[in-house]
This record gives structure tokens, C-alpha cells and sequence, in this order.
């Protein structure tokens, strides 16, 4: 019985899983991004700015 609730009072790796989490909403949030019109711009303006050269002031 005390293994058992020394397993439910653990809170190693709780940590990892918050991080695992976030990445998992990130990674949600960059996709949504990707596929939506604003993906499409982004990917436009990121093309330009690669191509375009550095940008050298007057």
C-alpha cells in the first residue's frame, strides 16, 4: 500500500511533461499559422527579405 501511494505523491518528470506540453501547443499554434492565409504571407515576406540582401541604411 505505501508503494502505491508513494507513486501518486512522486512528482519527478512532472517538469518535463509541463515542457512537453508547451512544445506540443507551440507546435499546434506554428502549424495552425502555416496553413492558414497568414502562413502564405509569412512565407512571402521571408522570401523577399532572403532575396532582397541585407538592408544597408543611407
Amino acid at each position: 500500500m505505501d508503494t502505491i501511494r508513494n507513486f501518486f505523491k512522486d512528482e519527478t518528470g512532472v517538469e518535463t511533461l509541463e515542457y512537453a506540453l508547451i512544445a506540443g501547443l507551440i507546435a499546434i499554434v506554428a502549424v495552425a499559422v502555416y496553413l492558414s492565409p497568414w502562413g502564405d504571407a509569412l512565407e512571402t515576406r521571408l522570401n523577399e527579405a532572403t532575396t532582397a540582401g541585407p538592408a544597408i541604411p543611407q
